[in-house]
């Protein structure tokens, strides 16, 4: 016989009670079972909520909770409108390897149906047609009750005039009257919103270390307008996203009014001054990279900043610098001055690029973000081993871009559009004549929340009228995981004597996508991707199809893609692409 003190050491005291737990959780099944005759979807899961799980009681005690039960499930389907329903009750004995079971036979009845809906606005708010527009429709006249539906419309109510600003106001009428007996019911409900609150003036609390003007730049409302949360929520996110704050307290409460007017006062916790991140990624494209950014959030109380980052991978290296300005409003516009340094090995085309320039960047009226700039390039190149050459360039430039997106990790719909004209001229410290034009739009549209459909359109041009001169990295070339799918990265272009691919003077690209949800972060995806990087508008046009898989991570969607280039001549093949990163 096994001593006690051998058992718990053995472990066999774990054995058996694991055995023991299972043996108990076979008497511990659901032991209500619910039947509805009819169609009546949602009555038999409502009535199920109510009655809640019953596990573990005996035949007896089954018996003596059957008109708890029956109560419950009365509850359940009169929240859905059905006042008078039929419920039989029978308990199952069971026997000694099966539970006890009560099962609930429920015949609904006829439903309670609206007869009347009274919505009534008083007070200020009556005028606001953001407060009375878009009322929820249901509950409706005619429509069957739904204690949901009436709940969720009283609760918009006095969410909106929370959110809008009626602090004062209230339901003087909350009545919902029912009638079994016609199987009608009666919607009155009386609101009234008294006065709308403003918004006062913004002050900061001591301590923030910030120029004052520079804070006030991040407020976008001007004292006495109207309250809206909105307001104040998009205030709180400015701040935070500005990377100044670790923290930030915004007090705006309604207690605190003079005369309908909400003093707003901030209280702000700076953050640590530098911060290094690394990552590592990979793409088809280029392999594996790695990628470190060190960045400088203040510098001084007029809120400058600074930093550095380099991108390093087999075929590029790169080290760039930057120095920013804020401007008004903070939140979009700057002034930034960059430099940088660019090794490129791709496809037999060697280049080092350096760069000094400046940018200002500003959002219009319209949404739509201009950014002029002004850069000096000096490249050093080689095209296979038949073409070396520098060149100088001094390059303004005009840019214009707009993201609409309803969602910024993974949106259902949305747009891109990009344009960007630089350009250069002999008479200003520039070794050739060039005017670049690069403009890309995206679009997404989801339909009936699983199918995705994206288009994608990039046009390009270099005008000059010695191409030979110009550099690499403003020529054009096309192929790889963002561009033609099917086709080796950068290798879709003219090519020189050698058969070295040499960038073209136009690119024209063009993309189409479907994508299907088939479970929770997971779609599949099939595409035709259509262009190439050409010297004459009218040359031929390479075309890649396939499919893949997208992963929806918490860092963006991350893309498998197997695709058939349709085009041998241009070096077509089956190819495998991964890339990650947003869609538009």
């Amino acid at each position: 016989m096994l001593s006690l003190d051998h058992i718990l050491k053995s472990g066999q005291i774990r054995l058996l009670g694991l055995l023991l737990l299972l043996w108990s959780s076979t008497g511990m099944a659901q032991q209500v079972e619910v039947r509805v005759k009819g169609d009546y979807p949602g009555l038999k899961e409502n009535a199920e909520a109510f009655i809640g799980e019953v596990e573990g009681r005996s035949a007896g005690n089954l018996r003596r909770y059957a008109s708890t039960a029956v109560s419950q499930a009365r509850k359940g389907l009169r929240a859905l409108g059905y006042y008078s329903p039929i419920v039989d009750w029978q308990v199952d004995e069971g026997d000694s390897e099966e539970t006890a079971h009560l099962t609930l036979e429920i015949t609904p009845g006829d439903p309670v149906r609206i007869k009347t809906r009274t919505v009534e606005i008083r007070g200020a708010a009556s005028t606001d047609r953001r407060f009375t527009d878009n009322l929820p429709v249901h509950p409706a006249e005619g429509d069957i009750l739904n204690h949901g539906d009436y709940s969720n419309l009283r609760n918009i109510l006095q969410t909106r005039a929370r959110r809008r600003g009626y602090f004062d106001g209230r339901l003087v009428t909350r009545s919902l009257e029912v009638n079994p007996e016609t199987l009608e019911a009666n919607i009155t409900l009386v609101f009234e919103s008294g006065d709308r609150y403003r918004l006062g003036a913004v002050t900061f609390e001591d301590g923030h270390w910030f120029e004052s003007d520079l804070l006030h730049d991040f407020v976008t409302f001007e004292p006495g307008i109207p309250y809206h949360a909105d307001e104040i929520a998009k205030l709180n996110s400015d701040l935070l996203s500005s990377g100044y704050f670790s923290g930030v307290d915004i007090d705006a409460a309604p207690s605190s009014a003079e005369d309908g007017v909400i003093p707003v006062r901030i209280s702000l916790t700076r953050r640590d001054g530098r911060s290094i991140a690394t990552g590592l990624g990979f793409s088809t494209d280029v392999g594996p990279r790695f990628r470190a950014t060190w960045r400088e959030h203040w510098i001084n109380p007029m809120g400058h900043t600074r930093g550095a980052e380099t991108e390093l991978s087999e075929p590029r290296q790169n080290l760039s610098t930057w120095y920013e300005l804020p401007l008004d409003p903070p939140m979009t516009d700057l002034i930034r001055f960059t430099a940088g340094y660019q090794r490129e090995d791709i496809e037999n085309i060697e280049s080092e690029l350096l760069t000094f320039g400046q940018q200002w960047q500003h959002q219009l009226d319209n949404e739509w973000l201009q950014v002029l700039s002004l850069s000096w390039e000096g490249e050093r190149f080689s095209i296979g081993d038949d073409e070396q050459d520098t060149s100088t360039l001094l390059l303004p430039g005009l840019g214009y871009s707009k993201l609409h997106v309803n969602s910024p990790l993974d949106p259902s719909k949305g747009y891109r559009l990009q344009i960007n004209v630089t350009g250069s001229h002999r008479a200003a410290l520039s070794s050739v004549d060039i005017l670049h034009v690069n403009a890309v739009a995206k679009g997404l549209y989801t339909l009936a929340g699983k199918h995705r459909f994206l288009s994608r359109l990039q046009i390009g041009g270099v005008g000059t009228n010695q191409f030979e001169d110009v550099p690499p990295s403003l020529r054009f070339f096309a192929g790889g995981d963002q561009s033609v799918r099917g086709y080796g990265y950068q290798t879709l272009s003219p090519e020189n004597d050698s058969g070295v691919p040499e960038g073209g003077r136009y690119t024209v690209v063009g993309s189409a996508e479907y994508q299907y949800q088939f479970a929770q972060k997971w779609r599949a995806a099939v595409f035709v991707d259509h262009g190439n990087a050409v010297n004459d508008l009218f040359d031929p046009l390479a075309t890649g199809v396939g499919a893949g898989i997208r992963w929806i991570s918490p860092l963006g969607p991350l893309r498998l893609d197997l695709a058939k280039g349709l085009n041998p001549e241009f070096g077509g093949e089956w190819r495998i692409h991964f890339s990650m990163g947003p869609e538009l």
